[in-house]
């Protein structure tokens, strides 16, 4: 059985990432772990998840972790699903990590934005912290998407890391349900791959072999900008990145840039940590 954390303040996008994940594992026996997290009245301001006062205690919180779960349950009727409510002191970072060192967590599908979130801006401060410090895949959806079948995965790579079969195993089980097409960019300034950058894309080709996928070239100096571009004209609706340390992805998730790179960003949103070293 997967099992799935979905955190929740109870806000509309909240709700929306939820109903996506349900949608994406439809077919498949899933635990989805409802967490919602709540911090005392004055410390609102350090951690801004949740927005409603009215949710900075157990019982409201378990209430409508309650009234969430029959009304999801209700909607859907998916005999291969169940529901793990879980409510608890805490900051959304440290809820998750506690649910993932207990249970065999697979993945984590959230909102780009909690009701605290600034319409101009798509991943908000729980989502950013949760991309930096979770060594878990991550799904953030963006507010207002409307459900599609991942067809068409954009997959920007700068050759750097070598990847793996494990590494990658939950997009490659996403693409498997969904007989995805995975794209493949490369942003180059115009220098040609380095011998390590050959061997690793070698080394891609073989993990994605048996899969439908094409390799794309693309000019540029400014990766944010090739990424927004390419998956605005090319119909992508889901993104995969890794977060691999000394790579381009390092720069990306950086605070103070995760939220420029999201400007632009209207699909799902799928972070893949590094391995491990042994």
């Amino acid at each position: 059985m997967k099992k799935i954390i979905l955190p929740t303040d109870f806000s509309k996008n909240a709700e929306n990432a939820i109903n996506y994940a349900l949608h994406l594992f439809k077919d498949e026996k899933c635990a989805f772990y409802l967490l919602n997290t709540y911090m005392p009245t004055a410390q609102y301001e350090e951690y801004p998840w949740p927005a409603d006062l009215e949710i900075s205690n157990p019982q409201n919180s378990m209430k409508k972790l309650a009234g969430l779960l029959e009304s999801l349950s209700k909607k859907f009727k998916n005999p291969k699903h169940m529901f793990v409510p879980n409510s608890e002191m805490n900051t959304v970072v440290g809820g998750i990590k506690k649910i993932i060192k207990k249970e065999k967590i697979e993945l984590v599908v959230m909102g780009t934005q909690g009701a605290t979130g600034a319409s101009d801006i798509v991943f908000g401060t729980n989502t950013t912290q949760v991309i930096e410090k979770i060594d878990c895949p991550v799904i953030a959806v963006p507010s207002g998407f409307k459900y599609k079948a991942p067809k068409n995965i954009l997959f920007p790579t700068d050759y750097e890391i070598t990847y793996s079969k494990e590494q990658l195993k939950e997009l490659l089980h996403i693409v498997g349900h969904n007989k995805s097409q995975i794209v493949i960019i490369h942003v180059s300034s115009g220098n040609e791959l380095t011998g390590d950058q050959q061997e690793n894309k070698s080394i891609l080709e073989g993990v994605f072999e048996g899969i439908d996928h094409l390799s794309h070239t693309v000019p540029g100096e400014d990766i944010r900008s090739a990424i927004n571009d390419f998956q605005l004209k090319n119909d992508m609706n889901f993104l995969v990145m890794i977060k691999n340390k000394h790579t381009f992805m390092e720069r990306l998730f950086l605070r103070s840039k995760i939220k420029q790179i999201g400007l632009h960003i209207r699909i799902p949103f799928m972070e893949i940590p590094c391995l491990p070293k042994n």
